[in-house]
């Protein structure tokens, strides 16, 4: 297996991608909130040679452009530029599949590109209320400034062991270099999240859709109300808090597997 990296333009700038060459419909990853395409390389290994896979990094993200730091992009802007992307990469049809902020990137694009969609999966739907969404951004998004006694590292580190990274020592390394590096483009990320109206495009999706949240995700409470609102989505069990590419890496390869030779079978 040979993990390539790239780059494909879109109207806000380069966005960088890894791909792992394979053939039939090609799946297309989209990372969380402040993670990068890295979070999808144990799916990716796992599934080599089966289907062609890019994992995008968002615009603010690993190897992707920085959008105006006093911008405030919409999530539809976000999913126009990486639509861009995907296509510009010679991509007519995917799977999507999403985790948290790649859900809310990953369901309007599906939404919106119907087209594009041959299959939906989403780690985390956020099918939330308005009076959710202002809760929610109480805690996550907070501006952090990098200051010299380095005290925003420790405070970062805290957050991340608090979201359940700090089970692989390596895991929380890597994610803590990637949040770190998008010490501000999570912010605006988080508030294009927190200004989506997720269930709008959530009952709009034609295609086949798999969703799932381990128990101690943060978005789990919300799984059940996401399962009763598109009965027609298969709910897949996973563990791994909000790490389940990683955390539950085999489960999660093994059931997304199955999913798409479902959905290709027809």
């Amino acid at each position: 297996m040979q993990v390539r990296k790239g780059y494909s333009d879109c109207s806000g700038g380069q966005v960088h991608y890894r791909h792992i060459a394979g053939s039939g419909t090609p799946i297309i990853f989209f990372h969380q909130t402040a993670s990068s395409g890295q979070m999808w390389l144990k799916t990716m290994e796992r599934l080599a040679g089966r289907w062609p896979m890019y994992a995008f990094d968002t615009p603010g993200f690993g190897g992707s452009f920085d959008a105006e730091k006093d911008s405030a992009p919409a999530m539809t802007q976000y999913v126009e530029w990486l639509y861009e992307a995907v296509h510009n990469a010679g991509i007519e049809q995917a799977h999507i599949v999403g985790h948290h902020t790649g859900s809310c990137i990953g369901v309007e694009m599906a939404a919106r590109h119907p087209e594009l969609a041959r299959s939906l999966t989403m780690i985390g739907p956020v099918p939330l209320t308005d009076e959710e969404r202002l809760e929610f951004s109480k805690h996550f998004g907070i501006p952090f400034q990098p200051v010299v006694s380095g005290s925003y590292l420790l405070e970062n580190w805290e957050y991340l062991r608090m979201l359940g990274a700090h089970a692989d020592p390596l895991l929380i390394n890597r994610e803590m270099s990637d949040q770190l590096r998008a010490w501000w483009g999570r912010v605006l990320s988080y508030k294009a999240v927190w200004g989506q109206d997720f269930p709008l495009y959530y009952k709009q999706i034609s295609c086949p859709m798999m969703i799932g949240a381990a128990p101690d995700d943060v978005l789990h409470a919300y799984l059940g109300r996401a399962a009763e609102m598109r009965p027609d989505a298969r709910v897949l069990p996973l563990q791994g808090a909000n790490f389940e590419p990683d955390l539950d890496a085999d489960n999660f390869a093994a059931g997304l597997a199955d999913f798409l030779g479902g959905v290709e079978k027809g």
